[in-house]
């Protein structure tokens, strides 16, 4: 027997169906394990220096098809971003704060201490490290994002006994323009130890005397966050930042329920 016309044009729906029903199933576990979607990521640039090539690199190797969407911000606009549901993942410098911040997993993953950078014809230049005292005396060039109040309140903090030491301090908007208003002569410039693999032949960095800690950089996400995509992403993380896969186990620990683990 063979089959009618209309028997003909069923059967090719049948199978066009059933292919169509296949690549469904593929597509729903590869969107399970986390191989397809996106993950968006807000970040301050100190953290493009390390750990964020790194992990970024390794999770865009493991995972070709996630489209990431990467953008630079300031921390308290990151956090905004993560709480409205803007972004999945935020990398900023301190742990978060306000309302908001306890529906928040967040772990460090890098430290700091403040160092000076200084042309090359800076009288610093020739010394390992600087005293604050030294440093108040100076004109300073300091991270001055609009959209981050809180550096210079913490900085006010360092310069607790000269008050005027920020009076006059040049501001950029990055670590890349400290460096380079450093080399430029412009004044003594002040970030964070990372900023040491800025390195150029027209600079020198100098440790910063007694050593000043940085709040930690911290990633922070939503605790009620289930997306295969950020798990896969936080596995990434747990193996190229060390002790970070502990600290996220006591993070998830006290969102009990969270399916990210």
């Amino acid at each position: 027997m063979f089959p009618t016309a209309a028997g003909r044009a069923f059967l090719a729906r049948a199978r066009s169906a059933l292919d169509e029903m296949g690549g469904a199933v593929v597509d729903a576990g590869r969107a399970a394990r986390g191989e397809t979607g996106r993950l968006r990521l807000g970040f301050i640039g100190s953290a493009l220096l390390a750990p964020l090539p790194g992990v970024l690199g390794r999770f865009q190797r493991a995972r070709p098809d996630v489209r990431l969407e990467a953008r630079e911000t300031g921390t308290p606009a990151g956090i905004a971003g993560l709480l409205a549901g803007e972004l999945d993942v935020a990398v900023g410098r301190g742990a978060p704060r306000g309302a908001g911040a306890e529906d928040l997993v967040t772990v460090p993953i890098g430290t700091d201490d403040l160092v000076a950078v200084v042309a090359v014809a800076h009288p610093f230049a020739g010394t390992a490290s600087v005293a604050i005292g030294q440093l108040a005396a100076e004109r300073l060039v300091v991270s001055g994002r609009a959209d981050e109040p809180g550096v210079g309140a913490w900085l006010q903090t360092v310069f607790a006994d000269a008050p005027t030491a920020l009076d006059g301090a040049a501001t950029a908007r990055d670590i890349h323009t400290i460096v380079s208003l450093a080399a430029c002569g412009v004044g003594v410039g002040l970030g964070p130890s990372r900023m040491r693999l800025l390195a150029r032949d027209d600079v020198r960095f100098c440790d910063v005397t007694p050593a000043v800690r940085l709040p930690d950089l911290q990633l922070s996400f939503r605790a009620s966050d289930t997306s295969p995509v950020l798990a896969a992403f936080l596995d990434v993380v747990r193996l190229h930042c060390d002790e970070v896969g502990s600290r996220l186990d006591r993070g998830l620990a006290h969102h009990p329920g969270v399916g990210v683990r």
